[in-house]
């Protein structure tokens, strides 16, 4: 057994013993979303400290705590706060959360997070349904001896994004007259924001956005067998995108802003794919 598996086991056992519920979706909490847990029915709080071995978030505004409850009756556990790569944590603790997410019982994954537009078509305050991703930049959650009680050697990652989910998610959006662009997410390490260089390359690539999350934690979620689906706020633009200079403020306050429409589109998104894993 390895190290990585046998220290999620023992994560799992450890939020076992302290709460007893288990969810149907997992909703990942990005910028913008933080206080999303205010308007949830809440069964449980378990702070990540309290958890053995568990890796606890240092970036501000991700406060660090599971929230266990209900929205619209449907049972979800959220991550307030996530673990990123740039904190020096190794690739396996980053995407811990997602795989410990699972074992509770979740069989959806709903990822949101800020992130730089790249196409520029986009704007700040933008949303940008993920279709796809790119995370060559950060190493695979699945190197090392493969854990075959999560999922296989050599999974695929054709569908990663469910398309069922990306139809809820457009419609969704459609229903509520909030508009919805679509497209490529690529995940670099950060924490620095890129060059103009760098962000040329990105669109040369394909890419649309640009973080520094979520890409390895839908690898890992893929890898299990999980339904993935995600959201991305467009908190600013991409640098050489616009002469402006990049700052975490700009980041947080149009995460902010738009933080409304954002958590009304969540959470009829996720009244609607419940109601779809129930047929």
């Amino acid at each position: 057994m390895s190290e990585v598996y046998e220290k999620l086991m023992r994560c799992f056992s450890c939020v076992k013993e302290k709460v007893d519920f288990t969810p149907e979706i997992a909703l990942v909490l990005g910028s913008g979303l933080g206080d999303y847990a205010d308007g949830i029915e809440v069964v449980a709080e378990l702070d990540y400290s309290e958890i053995e071995g568990f890796p606890v978030s240092t970036v501000p505004g991700h406060e660090g705590k599971y929230i266990f409850g209900y929205v619209n009756q449907v049972p979800v556990v959220c991550m307030k706060g996530r673990v990123h790569y740039y904190e020096g944590y190794p690739i396996s603790d980053v995407v811990l959360p997602i795989r410990l997410m699972k074992l509770m019982g979740a069989k959806v994954l709903f990822l949101t997070n800020a992130s730089g537009g790249i196409n520029t078509e986009f704007h700040a305050g933008d949303f940008m349904m993920i279709k796809d991703q790119i995370a060559n930049f950060v190493p695979s959650p699945l190197i090392g001896p493969n854990m075959e009680a999560l999922g296989v050697r050599f999974p695929d990652m054709s569908n990663i994004y469910d398309k069922e989910l990306q139809w809820i998610i457009r419609k969704t959006a459609v229903l509520l007259d909030i508009p919805m662009k679509e497209g490529v997410y690529i995940q670099l390490t950060g924490p620095n924001y890129e060059s103009p260089a760098e962000i040329r390359m990105c669109r040369t690539l394909g890419a649309d956005a640009v973080g520094m999350s979520t890409a390895c934690e839908a690898v890992a979620a893929n890898h299990m067998g999980m339904m993935i689906c995600g959201i991305s706020c467009i908190s600013n633009m991409a640098c050489g995108i616009t002469a402006n200079p990049l700052t975490h403020k700009e980041v947080q306050e149009t995460a902010d802003r738009v933080a409304p429409l954002f958590k009304k589109l969540v959470t009829e998104c996720i009244k609607n794919i419940a109601a779809k894993i129930a047929d």
